[in-house]
């Protein structure tokens, strides 16, 4: 899955939960300045990062590898 879509999911996850990114920085221990450069498509979230969002917001961060043959 591209990260792009993944921070889609969970920014959507985050407005449907009617969290502020200010309280998702404080619950997941991800930077404010590190969630909403992501949010806005900058950044690149490390693998931690993503599982730490993931789980504030009770989701589970799954990944699938593809070989290019």
């Amino acid at each position: 899955m591209h990260y792009q879509v993944l921070i889609k999911q969970l920014k959507d996850r985050r407005e449907s939960l009617q969290v502020t990114q200010d309280t998702l920085a404080d619950i997941s221990g991800v930077s404010l300045r590190a969630l909403k450069q992501l949010e806005s498509g900058k950044g690149n979230p490390t693998l931690e990062t993503l599982g730490k969002l993931a789980e504030a917001l009770g989701l589970e961060l799954s990944l699938q590898l593809k070989t290019n043959r």
